[in-house]
C-alpha cells in the first residue's frame, strides 16, 4: 500500500532556505518518493516561493482566515524534482521582502503567531480533504513554525469522532520554540482547554514547538545523540519532563546528505572537480580559496573554514579564543557568515591584525559555501550543542575534515584522531570532549600533528570521502515510521 504522506515547513531548498530546515525539506521527500511513497509538501506563500514554482493553480478558496483577507490554497511543482507543493497564498501575511521570519531591522514579525498558526491549520485542513483530489493519511510536521498541525488534527479529530490522519513531529532544534503571548490563543481556533499545561500552555504563554511534541502521534529529532540530550534538563529546553514522558514515542534518525548536491567530482560550484582517488582538484580548490580571501598564498598552510551562523550556540566564542593557536603554527582561518554582532567584531579584529592568516567575510551566498568547504583542510564546527548538523556531513564528502565538539549529530558522525582510532583505520576529524578552550586547543593540535603526517593525513581524507550519509537509510527509517501508524 502507497502511503501518502504530508509535509509542512516554513522553508525548502533551493526555493527558500535559512538554514538546514530547508536541505530536510528539500531533500528527504524526494527520498521516500524514490521508495514508493506519495509524498507532498506544504509552504507558506512566502515571494521566493511562489515565484519558483511552476504551473500554479488554485486547489480551493478558504476565504478570511488569521486577520488575512483573502486566503487560497494553490498547487505547484518544484522544477529540480517534480515535488507537488501546496502554497498557501495570503498576500498580507507571507508578501513580505527579506528574511521569512524576522523584519529588516532583524525584530521577529508581530504577527508571526498568525502567519504561523495558518500553516498548521491548513496542514489540518488537507487532511481533511481541503483538496478534493488527494488527501494524506501522515502530517508530517517540521520545527515550530508548523508545530500546530498535531494539534489542530487532534481537534478535528474530537469534533468529528474519528481520525484524520496521524501525524510526526520533528524538532530540527529545541533552542527555537515559537513562544508567544497567552492572550493570541483565542484567535487560534482550538479548544479552550488546550491552553493547559497538558497541552499548548507553556510557563503562562504559548508554545507551538510544545503543541508539536504535545498532539503529535510520533516525534522524531535528527540525530539519536541529540534525542538523548532533549531529555535531560541541560538540554531540554524547559521541555525535558513531556519528552521523557514521550520517550517511547521519540527517536533519531539523522538527516542525511543530498549528494546530487554536494558532490566534489560533480559540483559546478567549485574552481576544479576532485575525487577520493584523485585530489590534486582539492589543492586547486585550495589556492583558489586563499585568493579569493587574501590570504597568503602557502600550499602547506593548514587552512580551516568556517560556514555557519556567527552565534554562541555554533561555539564560535570558543574558537576566537583559540585563534592565537592557529596563528602561532602557521595555520590559516576563513570564516564567512552572520549573526552576534560582538562575535563579528572580535573575529574582524583578529582579521584585521593577521590578514595572511585570518579573513571574515559576513553573508550567506551558496556559491562561496560550497568553495570555503571544498577548499579549507579542516572544517571546523565546534557548537555547544548541535541538533545533527549538516556540514560536518558536507565537510566529510569533500575531504575536508571536521573538526567537532562531541555533541548531537557532531557525535553520531566524526571519529576523532585519536592514537587508536589512527591504529584500526577509523579515524575522519577531530573530537573535543569538553566545551572549553583547553579541549579545543588540544583537538586544534591533533589536526597539526596529523596534517604534518602527509600519508596519514590522505588516507584519513579518503576515509571522509567514502562515509555514506546519504537519505537513503533515514528515508527507511521515516518509511518504517508512517506504516507502522498508517
Amino acid at each position: 500500500m502507497t502511503i501518502r504522506a504530508l509535509h509542512v515547513a516554513s522553508e525548502l531548498y533551493p526555493l527558500l532556505k535559512t538554514g538546514g530546515l530547508a536541505d530536510v525539506a528539500g531533500a528527504l521527500p524526494p527520498a521516500l518518493i524514490e521508495r514508493g511513497a506519495d509524498v507532498r509538501v506544504l509552504l507558506p506563500g512566502f515571494p521566493a516561493v511562489l515565484g519558483g514554482l511552476s504551473d500554479l493553480r488554485t486547489v480551493a478558496r478558504i476565504g478570511r482566515r488569521f486577520d488575512a483577507p483573502h486566503v487560497t490554497l494553490e498547487q505547484g511543482t518544484l522544477p529540480a524534482s517534480d515535488l507537488v507543493v501546496y502554497v498557501i497564498r495570503a498576500d498580507s501575511l507571507y508578501d513580505r521582502p527579506g528574511n521569512p521570519y524576522l523584519d529588516a531591522e532583524h525584530v521577529p514579525y508581530g504577527d508571526n503567531a498568525q502567519r504561523f498558526a495558518l500553516l498548521g491549520w491548513t496542514a489540518a485542513q488537507l487532511a481533511q480533504q481541503l483538496d478534493p483530489a488527494w488527501a494524506p493519511q501522515i502530517v508530517h510536521a517540521h520545527d515550530w513554525h508548523a508545530g500546530l498541525a498535531p494539534a489542530y488534527l487532534k481537534a478535528a479529530e474530537r469534533q468529528h469522532g474519528k481520525a484524520f490522519a496521524h501525524s510526526v513531529f520533528t524538532v530540527h532544534n529545541l533552542a527555537y520554540q515559537g513562544v508567544f503571548p497567552a492572550h493570541l490563543f483565542g484567535q487560534l481556533g482550538l479548544p479552550a482547554d488546550y491552553f493547559h499545561m497538558q497541552g499548548i500552555e507553556f510557563y503562562g504563554q504559548l508554545s507551538f514547538l510544545k503543541a508539536g511534541l504535545y498532539y503529535s502521534d510520533r516525534i522524531t529529532t535528527v540525530s539519536p545523540t541529540y534525542a538523548r540530550e532533549i531529555q535531560t534538563l541541560a538540554q531540554g529546553g524547559g521541555l525535558d519532563g513531556l519528552l521523557r514522558n514521550r520517550t517511547h514515542d521519540l527517536s533519531g534518525i539523522l538527516n542525511g546528505v543530498d549528494y546530487s548536491v554536494w558532490n566534489p567530482a560533480t559540483d559546478a560550484l567549485l574552481p576544479e572537480h576532485y575525487t577520493a582517488s584523485q585530489l590534486s582538484g582539492k589543492h586547486a580548490c585550495k589556492t583558489a580559496l586563499q585568493k579569493r580571501f587574501g590570504l597568503a598564498s602557502k600550499g602547506d598552510a593548514l587552512l580551516f573554514g568556517v560556514v555557519s551562523r556567527l552565534t554562541e550556540q555554533k561555539g564560535l566564542d570558543l574558537l576566537l579564543a583559540a585563534l592565537p593557536e592557529i596563528i602561532k603554527r602557521g595555520g590559516q582561518l576563513v570564516v564567512f557568515g552572520t549573526g552576534d554582532a560582538a562575535l563579528e567584531k572580535g573575529l574582524q579584529r583578529v582579521a584585521h591584525a593577521h590578514p595572511e592568516s585570518v579573513a571574515v567575510e559576513l553573508g550567506f551566498d551558496e556559491t562561496l559555501a560550497h568553495a570555503i568547504i571544498a577548499g579549507s583542510d579542516v572544517v571546523a564546527v565546534p557548537s555547544r550543542f548541535e541538533p545533527c548538523g549538516l556540514t560536518q556531513l558536507y565537510a566529510l564528502a569533500y575531504g575536508s575534515l571536521p573538526l567537532v565538539h562531541r555533541v548531537g549529530g557532531l557525535a553520531d558522525t566524526v571519529v576523532d584522531a585519536s592514537l587508536e582510532n589512527l591504529a584500526d583505520d577509523l579515524t575522519t576529524g577531530f573530537v573535543f570532549e569538553r566545551f572549553e578552550p583547553d579541549a579545543l586547543g588540544a583537538a586544534i593540535r591533533r589536526a597539526f600533528a596529523l596534517y604534518a603526517r602527509h600519508t596519514e593525513w590522505k588516507a584519513t581524507q579518503r576515509r571522509a570521502m567514502h562515509q555514506d550519509f546519504g537519505w537513503g537509510a533515514s528515508a527507511e527509517r521515516y518509511l518504517a515510521l508512517y506504516r507502522e501508524l498508517a
